[in-house]
């Protein structure tokens, strides 16, 4: 019987990724009580035994790099350390991983040139390339056989900010190398990659970020034709935020007084749901060597309006419509955060998280052109949404590394593709709402709020991300 998320999905029908985003630091350096572990990774109870409380605690490492004492690639005492608590639940529980942070095309040229201190300033040498960081995760991931996938060459947050000083020819140049660079150092190493991230805005059309200003709209076209170039055996990706649902469209048959009781017409983010599929539908139609889509799937179970969730069969609609384009779909970012919901001793917060991982996850592996999951991260000691965002605990381990309701959550989802275990599917597969009348999420879901104006203050078009939208 599988006990790991990894063992449960290698029983899966088909293959199925199911991985983590990884971050140096704690994978690679022992926490203040990491010798209070069993094999698995699992506490043991005790948090004062052997040398653990000589060792500081591992703040939230979002944004970190490794002291060359703590570098396996710099040092034998290192390499020859025993896994950290972090690395044994990686290893043991995925069968694939994403460099969260550090393959960004700044942190490789601007603010993390490889081992040195973060207190060093940023350098400026356009040419600078250095991959010493992501080579260590890469190489770890490789040697305990797991699938890697390269996040992201291209994303307007992330770029170094002397592009603004360049010309447009100049920075067409400059994106064309990165490519090239990036791709060309890993290939054979990383097969699969987010290409573009966070091109869309809130209304669905483009966002006017440094590519577009400089490049044009077909900046995206480029950018996929030379990481094709670069490397024709590597599977592509557009990788985007706030797109995973779509409301009815209208194809299900029967009486649409009945379906319209049943299904709503509009995903909380329909606009940008339908710009996601008209981008990647328009990509196909010109030929552009484009292999899957990315849905990031940063849930907030206590949102509204454009922050609430989409209900599972949102959630397979997309999915579908993607996939008669032809093209794979991944969740590529998942976390779901509860702390706006209120927190009392019904419990409520964990239902939530375990319902939206558990059925959203379902509905999504029910559809054939779906492949893979990636959490954004896996434990709530180490997450960004706490750099980010605020205090909460979005992912599917404690801060102790014990296995939260969430992660029987995204187990059970999983085995919905055992052909010998069939789990019980979630009932919202095809409705938003049951028999009954009951809506999805009725139990937890906040009551949506009236209409405002609150859309004059999204800055999406401008290009700044999600979290410095208003809530």
């Amino acid at each position: 019987m599988a006990s790991t998320l990894r063992e449960t999905a290698a029983q899966c029908c088909k293959q199925v990724f199911i991985g983590t985003a990884i971050l140096p630091k704690p994978l690679f350096i022992p926490d203040y009580d990491d010798d209070a572990i069993g094999d698995d990774g699992a506490a043991d109870g005790n948090t004062d035994n052997g040398g653990a409380s000589s060792r500081p605690k591992i703040k939230c490492a979002t944004v970190s790099t490794v002291e060359p004492e703590d570098d396996p690639t710099l040092s034998k005492a290192a390499k020859e350390r025993p896994l950290t608590r972090y690395a044994k639940v990686v290893t043991s529980e995925f069968n694939s991983i994403v460099i969260e942070h550090h393959l960004k095309w700044s942190p490789l040229v601007h603010t993390l040139p490889g081992p040195i201190h973060q207190s060093a300033p940023p350098t400026t040498y356009l040419g600078k390339y250095d991959f010493h960081h992501v080579d260590a995760m890469v190489d770890f991931a490789i040697e305990h056989d797991m699938h890697i996938k390269g996040h992201v060459l291209v994303w307007h947050v992330t770029s170094p900010p002397f592009l603004e000083d360049m010309s447009p020819e100049e920075v067409r140049t400059a994106v064309k190398r990165h490519i090239f660079t990036t791709m060309a150092y890993f290939k054979g190493r990383i097969k699969m990659w987010d290409v573009v991230n966070e091109a869309l805005a809130s209304d669905g059309t483009l966002v006017e970020n440094i590519f577009y200003r400089k490049m044009g709209p077909n900046y995206i076209e480029d950018c996929f034709r030379w990481a094709h170039e670069a490397d024709p055996e590597a599977f592509l990706i557009y990788n985007d935020n706030k797109v995973e649902g779509c409301g009815y469209d209208g194809k299900k048959g029967g009486c649409i007084d009945d379906i319209q009781r049943r299904c709503k017409t509009k995903a909380p983010n329909q606009a940008k749901g339908d710009g996601f599929y008209d981008l990647l539908k328009d990509l196909v139609d010109k030929g552009v060597p484009i292999h899957g889509a990315g849905m990031q799937a940063h849930f907030n179970a206590g949102g509204v309006k454009h922050q609430r969730p989409p209900t599972p069969s949102m959630v397979k609609r997309q999915i579908r419509r993607i996939g008669e384009l032809g093209l794979k779909v991944n969740i590529s970012e998942m976390d779901v955060r509860v702390s706006k919901l209120p927190n009392n001793e019904s419990g409520s917060r964990e239902f939530a998280q375990t319902e939206i991982y558990q059925d959203i996850l379902t509905a999504a592996l029910s559809e054939p052109a779906f492949d893979g999951i990636w959490l954004w991260g896996f434990t709530d000691r180490h997450t960004w949404v706490k750099n980010f965002y605020y205090d909460d605990a979005p992912l599917i381990f404690s801060e102790n590394y014990e296995r939260k309701a969430s992660y029987a959550g995204v187990k059970a989802a999983l085995k919905t593709l055992h052909s010998g275990d069939r789990q019980t599917r979630c009932k919202f597969l095809e409705d938003d709402y049951d028999d009954e009348g009951h809506e999805w999420g009725r139990t937890w879901m906040i009551p949506e709020i009236e209409d405002t104006e609150e859309g004059k203050a999204d800055t999406t078009k401008e290009g700044q991300p999600d979290w410095l939208q208003p809530s």
